[in-house]
C-alpha cells in the first residue's frame, strides 16, 4: 500500500460531502495524484461516480493497492435508502458519517491507508443520531479508545497553523478547563504532528489567555498560573516554545510554525478570515493523520452539482506531502 493511499469519507451523505469527495478522487485518478479510497455507501457513491467521474470505472477496494485511472471506494453499509435525499439533513446522515469514519480507521489499521480526509459533517444530524458529537477530534479519540483532551484540532490556512486548547463548547466552560497540563499536552501534541509533516524543529508561540496574557496582573492572573507554568515546563523539556504573549501580537509575526490557542473563537477567526473555506482543519493526537475540511455540508446546494473540491483537494495534499503545510490551505 502506498504511504500517501487517503482514506476519503464523504461526510454527511445529503451535504454536497459525496459530491465534492467524488470530484476530489476523480481528479487525483485523473492527474496521477495520491491514491483515493472513497468510504461511504456504494449507491451514494455511485450516484455522483455516474455524474461526475463516468470516464473512470468504480471499483471495489480489494487486498491490491488502488492504481491510477480507477475510482476506488470502500462500500459501508450505513444510510437506509430512503433516508438518501441530497439537501435535506436528517439523523441517519448524522449516524452514517460517524460510521464512515469509523470504517475508514479501519482501512488505517488494516494497512490499506495512511491517512484519512473527512468531507463535511452537520454536527445538529450527530447529536440528532444520538451520538455525542461536538467535532472529529472528540469522535477519533473515543474511535481509538484514547481520552477527548488528548486529541486536538489544528486549523490550517493562510499560512497559519493554530492548534486549540478548547473547542466547541460554552467559553465559560472551555476557560475554566484550561490547565497547565492541558496546554503543555497541546503544544507536545502540535510538535510532534509538525515533525510527523515534516517540520524537523517546529518553533510554536503560545498565545495568553486574556489580553496582553493578563500584563503582569493587569488584566487578570489567569496566564500567571496556567500559561506561564506551562511554557517553563514546555522550555525545560527542550521544546522550542514562546510565550504567552497576547494573540493580537503573535498573530502579526511570521516566524512560528504553529501557535497554540486556548479557545475556539481565538484561533478560529484569524485562519477563517485569512483563508475562508479553504482552510483545513486536522485533528492530532489519536494516532492517525486526519484532516477534515474548513467548511459545512451545504445544504442549500447538495446534489446540484456546482459544489467545488477545492478544501478537499487542499486536504489531501496536506496529508500526502505533496504541498507544504503553511500553503496547502491558503487562500
Amino acid at each position: 500500500m502506498s504511504a500517501s493511499t487517503i482514506a476519503l469519507t464523504i461526510g454527511d451523505p445529503n451535504g454536497i460531502g459525496p459530491e465534492i469527495a467524488v470530484k476530489a478522487a476523480a481528479q487525483m485518478a485523473r492527474d496521477g495524484g495520491p491514491s483515493i479510497i472513497l468510504v461511504g455507501d456504494e449507491f451514494v457513491i455511485r450516484s455522483y461516480a455516474e455524474r461526475h467521474a463516468g470516464d473512470l470505472a468504480l471499483t471495489p477496494l480489494s487486498t491490491s493497492a488502488p492504481r491510477t485511472g480507477a475510482l476506488y471506494f470502500s462500500g459501508v453499509d450505513a444510510l437506509p435508502r430512503e433516508a438518501f435525499n441530497p439537501g435535506a439533513p436528517v439523523a441517519a446522515g448524522g449516524r452514517a458519517t460517524v460510521d464512515y469514519v469509523a470504517a475508514a480507521i479501519g482501512l488505517v489499521k488494516q494497512g490499506q491507508a495512511s491517512a484519512i480526509v473527512a468531507c463535511p459533517h452537520s454536527e445538529t444530524n450527530v447529536n440528532a443520531a444520538g451520538i455525542p458529537f461536538s467535532g472529529y477530534p472528540g469522535l477519533l479519540a473515543r474511535l481509538s479508545g484514547i481520552p477527548e483532551d488528548h486529541v486536538f484540532l489544528m486549523l490550517v490556512g493562510g499560512g497559519l497553523r493554530i492548534v486549540h486548547v478548547t473547542l466547541h463548547e460554552r467559553l465559560h466552560t472551555a476557560l475554566a478547563r484550561i490547565t497547565p497540563e492541558l496546554v503543555e499536552r497541546a503544544a507536545r501534541t502540535a510538535a510532534t504532528a509538525l515533525r510527523q509533516l515534516n517540520v524537523e524543529q517546529p518553533r510554536i508561540g503560545l498565545f495568553g489567555i486574556n489580553p496582553h496574557a493578563g500584563e503582569n496582573g493587569l488584566f487578570g492572573d489567569d496566564d500567571d498560573h496556567i500559561t506561564v507554568p506551562a511554557a517553563k515546563s514546555l522550555r525545560a523539556a527542550g521544546l522550542n516554545v514562546e510565550g504567552p504573549l497576547g494573540a493580537d501580537l503573535m498573530l502579526g509575526r511570521r516566524d512560528f510554525d504553529a501557535f497554540v490557542a486556548m479557545y475556539h473563537d481565538q484561533g478560529h477567526i484569524p485562519v477563517k478570515l485569512i483563508a475562508g473555506r479553504n482552510s483545513a482543519a486536522m485533528s492530532i493526537g489519536a494516532g492517525v493523520l486526519f484532516a477534515s475540511v474548513g467548511h459545512g455540508s451545504a445544504f442549500d446546494i447538495a446534489g446540484k452539482g456546482v459544489a467545488e473540491p477545492d478544501a478537499v483537494l487542499r486536504s489531501i495534499k496536506l496529508l500526502s506531502g505533496a504541498t507544504d503545510l503553511s500553503d496547502a490551505a491558503a487562500s
